[in-house]
């Protein structure tokens, strides 16, 4: 048995964890993969060459660089065996606050909303997927995975239209008071969601999930929205939520990116 550790530089919550994992399924060979979010370090302990697995992981672009290759006596692994359980309900928490945020951001007139939405949609996605490769065809994943991306782009692609739009037409000022409380709700059920991975990880000690929580993407975006509908009240302008928008329908574009390379 072999164990060989990569440096993931861009991984910084459970979503990437779960393109890792989906991306890798099917790979034989494959004995347990060991992620620390954290300290952006997976290890995978595996028999054979590791090049097959080297190009899967390097394919995402999530900054993959192999550290290092050696031998190892560890042939028994801890099971998680809520695993299927687990992703049902983090996909439960982000499609539920897709659809609370889609709507609320139409209704206030903030595209910070609708582009976080698109981000809650996009880790649907994801865990969606780990679920195919839990129990899933590889054919059926890899469709699922294409459609799931350029259904995710289209929308991305739409939503930077109109941020355009409002950016060169009249400025329509979206409601405050609702961008802050969405907001906050989704940055709780971030939390709630990241909690119960981390917790579901061999390591529980409490540093590392505190860590992992104030380092993922997805809260960093829940706070640059609620920072945006500050600026929103006190410049009196559309401008600072037309500006998280544009930023997070960047990312939601290249996590889709991500997602359809699931399908090749």
């Amino acid at each position: 048995m072999k164990k060989t550790t990569f440096e993931i530089t861009k991984m910084d919550c459970p979503s990437e964890e779960n393109l890792i994992r989906a991306n890798l399924d099917g790979i034989s060979g494959i004995s347990n993969l060991d992620f620390d979010i954290p300290n952006r370090t997976l290890t995978v302990f595996h028999t054979g060459n590791i090049d097959e697995i080297e190009k899967s992981i390097l394919e995402l672009d999530l900054g993959g660089q192999k550290i290092t290759t050696e031998e190892t006596e560890q042939t028994q692994f801890k099971e998680n065996k809520n695993q299927k359980k687990l992703l049902w309900t983090v996909l439960g928490i982000n499609f539920a606050f897709f659809l609370i945020e889609i709507t609320t951001g139409l209704i206030s007139r903030s595209m910070g909303l609708v582009a976080d939405s698109l981000d809650m949609l996009a880790d649907s996605f994801v865990y969606g997927i780990s679920l195919l490769a839990v129990g899933g065809t590889l054919a059926r994943k890899k469709n699922i995975a294409k459609l799931a991306g350029y259904f995710q782009i289209t929308l991305a692609v739409l939503g930077f239209t109109e941020v355009v739009r409002r950016f060169l037409g009249r400025g329509i000022v979206p409601d405050f008071s609702t961008m802050i409380v969405v907001s906050i709700l989704a940055l709780i059920a971030n939390g709630i969601c990241l909690y119960l991975l981390q917790r579901s990880n061999s390591k529980e000690e409490a540093h590392m999930k505190a860590s992992m929580i104030f380092t993922s993407n997805d809260v960093i975006i829940n706070l640059g929205v609620i920072v945006a509908a500050l600026l929103v009240n006190w410049l009196d302008s559309n401008k600072p939520d037309l500006i998280i928008g544009t930023i997070v329908f960047i990312l939601v574009i290249q996590g889709a990116r991500r997602i359809l390379k699931l399908g090749k």
